[in-house]
């Protein structure tokens, strides 16, 4: 069994496998107890996640075996519920096929992840890429053990693709935020510095403003609406 930390790439290499890919050199070789080629992709039981609390690096794509779990006992329908929500499919499965020989080793299915319970859940912008094996794809190996006799141990695994999908709108957004909500109203204008007036503190003249003991703080939005410092009140 696999560990379950994320093996962290040097900095500058990424992760971008092809569909074919990851069917044939990983998904097949996890579900035959093969070595992979490379240990970066860990066993998982999605369920027991949300999609953001999933460990990993949250800017990329995160991959992840886990094992196809049924809703109920003697149903074939897949557990998707997890602590906040569930993962509903959406459109068709789509084929992988080998460029070789451009037969079909697996599939691939498209999930949102919803907030709340179905089917009245808030669609959120989490996306999840199910990859599972052909009878196909595992021909090889089932033709290898029977031949020589050897028990292969096939569970029934599956391969997730897991990130975020960022939207303009979202994007838009962030970047408001960033800026402060003074600059979503109106452009951005210098912030006046902040005057402390320290010399005044031991003149008691209350007749003249210069007797006064004042601090001036102006802040960025207050600054761009008058243009004027605000003082604290004389001391007699």
């Amino acid at each position: 069994m696999m560990s379950h930390g994320v093996l962290k790439l040097p900095p500058g290499f990424r992760f971008h496998p092809t569909d074919e890919e990851l069917v044939i050199q990983y998904l097949r070789r996890r579900a035959l107890s093969i070595p992979l080629p490379a240990a970066i992709i860990s066993d998982i039981d999605i369920c027991k996640y949300d999609p953001w609390d999933l460990p990993g690096d949250g800017e990329n794509a995160k991959y992840f075996f886990t094992r196809k779990e049924t809703k109920y006992p003697n149903g074939k329908r897949s557990n998707r519920a997890c602590a906040s929500g569930y993962w509903k499919a959406t459109g068709k499965d789509r084929a992988v096929h080998a460029s070789r020989s451009n037969l079909v080793v697996g599939m691939k299915k498209s999930l949102v992840f919803y907030r709340g319970k179905a089917p009245k859940g808030a669609k959120t912008e989490w996306v999840m890429h199910e990859y599972r094996l052909s009878d196909f794809g595992l021909q090889p190996f089932v033709s290898l053990q029977m031949k020589n006799s050897i028990q292969i141990p096939m569970e029934d695994w599956v391969l997730c693709r897991i990130f975020q999908k960022k939207t303009a709108q979202r994007r838009h957004t962030i970047l408001q935020y960033m800026e402060g909500p003074c600059n979503m109203a109106r452009p951005r204008s210098p912030a006046r510095p902040v005057l402390i007036d320290f010399m005044m503190e031991n003149q008691r003249d209350s007749e003249t403003s210069s007797a006064s003991s004042s601090i001036t703080e102006v802040s960025s939005c207050e600054a761009s609406d008058s243009g004027d410092s605000i003082s604290s009140s004389k001391r007699e």
